[in-house]
């Protein structure tokens, strides 16, 4: 790909505090990746002839990225919305054969076409506001064959669309039915997640830790395949109470904790320590009506890394807009519109294990989005408003 010049636009590169805002900046890309980020006062004389594009005074940012998704599933589940409006809590939910073991029914009844499908829309959704990479889940299979068939169905959303598809390992997420939690552990949950790095579908391996899913050292048996197997791990943590899992997660090294609402003081030193990631959801604390939010306080005042995510799924947050997302994680959990910001690109790089975007800088991959605003905080600000110009992949729109 020809290197060229992005010009007049203003850069939110987040390589900085205030956003690291560049009024009247300039990008050169080259092969994919930034060159070249800063004024455009400054910009090389030795790029000063490449083919210059004029952004119209608008704001570039890194990407979007969506860490935390479960984007690909079978049927749905509107009637649980509604018996949570008449009083039914989500344990409660679940308990009576609901929540993800409907879901489940429906995605072992589904085919790998249906499934791929079925997520195309929802992946378009989120597209459409500028995200260029996203995180999928398994975990509504809870058998070897349907959840190969769930990873499978995650990868080849990448042939279909211009967007980097990362793949999580969710075996863990819930018992099936009649069956004992330690038993599926061992006999389904650990020998599908050898198959499934087998057979190079998955990136990394996550858990459900929670008083009607599995305890710490029913997920610790989990991570420890996975540490063998060389996959990083990340976890559902504290939710619905303090069980007990992001210490869990800081203690092997979690690229993230997610959910973490019941998290607390020295749970937020551990994952400082751990250099874990928090990743926020507001989607299911709204959806569900929660109460409790997470200790943003404690994870300002200890250096955790924060990160936003839609949790797209069925059930607790069937949410396809991480703009919605940056708002709610703003409304309802007090981030900063910067916060916010940082939380889908910078932090949510991180929650991924990756390192090559999240930023505009040299090296990192021109993954980019073109907004039609002039100040970063409008991206939080605005509900149900979608301000995408142009959306870049691999210094390419797209």
């Amino acid at each position: 790909m020809s290197p060229k010049v992005l010009s007049n636009a203003h850069l939110a590169t987040l390589a900085g505090p205030d956003y690291g805002l560049i009024r009247d900046g300039a990008l050169v890309l080259a092969d994919g990746h930034i060159r070249w980020a800063g004024p455009a006062a400054d910009l090389p004389a030795e790029h000063a002839a490449l083919p210059r594009h004029d952004m119209g005074g608008r704001l570039i940012t890194p990407a979007p990225i969506d860490c935390h998704t479960h984007l690909v599933h079978g049927g749905d589940r509107a009637r649980e919305f509604e018996l949570r409006l008449q009083g039914a809590s989500y344990a409660e939910i679940a308990r009576a054969g609901g929540g993800i073991l409907s879901t489940v029914a429906a995605t072992r009844a589904a085919s790998e076409d249906d499934l791929v499908a079925s997520a195309l829309p929802r992946l378009d959704a989120l597209l459409a506001e500028g995200v260029t990479t996203i995180e999928v889940k398994s975990g509504y299979g809870l058998d070897h064959d349907t959840e190969l068939r769930m990873l499978r169905a995650a990868r080849r959303l990448a042939t279909l669309r211009p967007v980097r598809i990362l793949t999580t390992y969710l075996g863990a997420h819930a018992c099936p039915p009649d069956t004992d939690a330690d038993a599926y552990i061992d006999d389904i949950c650990i020998p599908t997640l050898h198959a499934a790095q087998a057979q190079r579908l998955v990136d990394a391996v996550d858990g459900f830790c929670e008083g009607i899913a599995f305890t710490p050292a029913q997920i610790a048996r989990v991570f420890d395949t996975a540490r063998a197997l060389g996959l990083p791990v990340k976890l559902h943590a504290e939710q619905l109470a303090h069980t007990g899992g992001t210490a869990l997660a800081a203690r092997y090294g979690a690229l993230s904790a997610d959910h973490v609402e019941y998290a607390t003081e020295d749970d937020a030193r551990a994952l400082a320590a751990a250099r874990t990631v928090a990743v926020l959801l507001p989607g299911a604390f709204y959806t569900l009506h929660e109460t409790q939010a997470p200790p943003i306080a404690a994870f300002r005042a200890h250096g955790v890394a924060m990160a936003l995510a839609s949790d797209c799924n069925p059930g607790s947050s069937p949410l396809t807009s991480l703009l919605l997302t940056m708002n709610m994680g703003c409304t309802l959990f007090r981030l900063t519109p910067e916060e916010a910001l940082r939380g889908v690109t910078v932090h949510a790089a991180a929650a991924l294990g990756l390192t090559d975007c999240g930023r505009l800088a040299p090296g990192l991959r021109a993954d980019l989005a073109v907004w039609d605003v002039e100040n970063p905080a409008e991206l939080a600000w605005r509900i149900g408003f979608n301000p995408l110009h142009q959306r870049w992949l691999k210094g390419a729109p797209c």
